[in-house]
């Protein structure tokens, strides 16, 4: 197990991080070379192992980004009380930055069905997500959607995050944001955009270089905090028929996660494609999946999309709709390259 774990913060530190956190990948690669460290985190369940859950964690008491030696030396002082919050809390990224590469997709499904959008997400964590009609959106060939009005409640109008993403390839970009009449999400344990340590551990998660995308995070918070969605917790394979079930008759049902299935078995993930094909013969519904590699390489050996390259996804994510392939995504919307 020792083994497994170091190669899993090598791999963190050579593939995912470079380019986005220095940091992390400097950090990542310290504690793949450090056995008595691995050993404690051999100590926590598998799930818990992740090096981005760690780093939170430390980040969330206090830890400062910079060299590695530091880092050590904080997690040597600290353990204990990073050992609580690795146990207590989960990855629960909540990037608002992926609705950049989910918008031309949710943007095409609404044109061809004629009906606004009722968005279901599974793994939403805050729900931040669940917005991409009140998000701005900046495209690299110069396309900039936006709402014609900001989102108010009546008193201070809410600043709307910009998104910006770079394209590849016949992106259909949108010249609107579609209409969305319903949002509710499903997560394990749902954060609350109204507690401060939720919100601390969603500013936690966010990589130290990407100033930028806590800033985004702050401004999608405001956002959530003026219209709450509907988050339910429980399993997503146990809960998902029952609150879709709520969503409006008249409104086009799109079932969306992100990152998310990459913790679920391989028979959870089976359950829930068979659950999605009920939902969809029963209803009617779109099922947008944005995924890594994880999701394509299964425990049980199959392989979910044998048509694209493991290689085009490392570091990134496989948007696919309806099971079809259609980008390759960056995992924090910031590229989107269509297929």
């Amino acid at each position: 197990m020792t083994g497994r774990t170091a190669a899993w913060y090598r791999h963190f530190g050579t593939v995912d991080a470079p380019g986005s956190s220095p940091c992390y990948a400097e950090w990542s690669l310290g504690i793949a070379e450090d056995p008595p460290l691995i050993a404690r985190i051999d100590l926590w369940p598998n799930d818990k192992r992740q090096p981005i859950l760690l780093f939170a964690a430390a980040r969330f008491l206090g830890a400062v980004p910079g060299p590695f030696e530091e880092f050590r030396r904080f997690l040597e002082t600290h353990w204990d009380d990073v050992s609580r919050v690795v146990q207590s809390r989960a990855t629960q990224t909540n990037e608002a930055g992926r609705c950049a590469t989910l918008l031309p997709s949710l943007a095409a499904i609404a044109a061809a069905e004629g009906r606004p959008l009722a968005l279901l997400e599974v793994g939403a964590s805050a729900g931040l997500a669940l917005y991409p009609d009140r998000y701005r959106y900046e495209y690299d060939d110069g396309t900039t959607v936006t709402r014609l009005s900001p989102v108010s409640d009546g008193g201070t109008p809410a600043a709307a995050p910009i998104l910006t993403c770079a394209t590849s390839g016949l992106v259909p970009l949108p010249a609107a944001l579609p209409p969305v009449v319903w949002r509710a999400g499903i997560d394990l344990n749902p954060l609350d955009v109204g507690n401060p340590d939720d919100v601390a551990w969603l500013e936690a998660l966010v990589w130290p270089e990407q100033e930028f995308r806590r800033e985004r995070l702050r401004q999608a918070v405001a956002i959530a905090r003026r219209d709450p969605p509907l988050l339910v917790a429980g399993d997503l394979n146990e809960r998902l028929l029952e609150v879709a079930a709520q969503a409006p008759a008249q409104a086009t049902l799109v079932v969306f996660h992100s990152a998310v299935m990459g913790y679920v078995s391989a028979a959870g993930r089976l359950a829930f494609r068979q659950a999605m094909a009920r939902l969809s013969a029963s209803r009617g519904c779109h099922w947008l999946s944005n995924e890594g590699q994880m999701v394509i390489d299964q425990e049980d050996g199959s392989t979910e999309v044998p048509e694209v390259d493991p290689q085009l996804i490392l570091g990134r994510f496989l948007l696919t709709h309806n099971g079809t392939p259609v980008a390759i995504t960056g995992p924090h919307g910031q590229s989107l390259d269509w297929l």
